[in-house]
């Protein structure tokens, strides 16, 4: 699903071709997407009607295909960010790609997603916990404990993003 967000993104902030796209999502989140995870997801985005693809002519090469996000792709993408389920909660992907379009919700939208991944994290903190407790190999638990601190450490970055996820985007200022 992280695919979906970051692509969905990139398109609401303008169209673009495969290669661009593929380029803008890589910029913005660091992870490196081959095209055999783009174009399917582009083709299930057409199919859905929340991307247009458009020919671009390119003199003495073959045409190329530009996406648009549609109104049915715009609100795709609000309530994939606007949603962290349970089950993806604890995928710092996951929870990465929607707080990079915390700029398209609402404050207590934003509030609602932050709050998933903290459950997620207290949750994987206690798991790891009683794990490297019970665990003998003192490299496994040296491994535990580092995952553990891990996340008490971003459950304390999250205080941080709460407080500013708490005011209006710039971008609802303007509204």
């Amino acid at each position: 699903m992280w695919i979906d967000v970051l692509l969905l993104a990139s398109l609401a902030r303008q169209p673009m071709h495969g290669y661009e796209l593929r380029r803008k999502v890589e910029e913005s989140s660091g992870r490196a997407l081959s095209n055999n995870s783009l174009y399917p997801a582009l083709r299930r985005f057409a199919e859905a009607g929340a991307v247009t693809r458009s020919a671009e002519t390119q003199e003495g090469k073959p045409p190329r295909h530009v996406y648009t996000i549609t109104d049915v792709g715009r609100e795709l993408l609000h309530d994939l960010l606007a949603d962290l389920p349970p089950d993806l909660a604890g995928d710092s992907t996951e929870f990465l790609s929607r707080l990079a379009g915390f700029g398209w919700l609402e404050p207590v939208e934003r509030l609602r997603v932050l709050d998933a991944r903290e459950t997620a994290l207290a949750a994987q903190g206690e798991r790891l916990g009683k794990l490297a407790e019970a665990q003998e190999d003192p490299w496994s638990r040296l491994v535990l404990a580092e995952v553990g601190r891990r996340a008490e450490q971003e459950l304390s970055w999250l205080a941080t993003v709460r407080a500013r996820a708490r005011k209006p985007s710039p971008e609802e200022e303007i509204r």
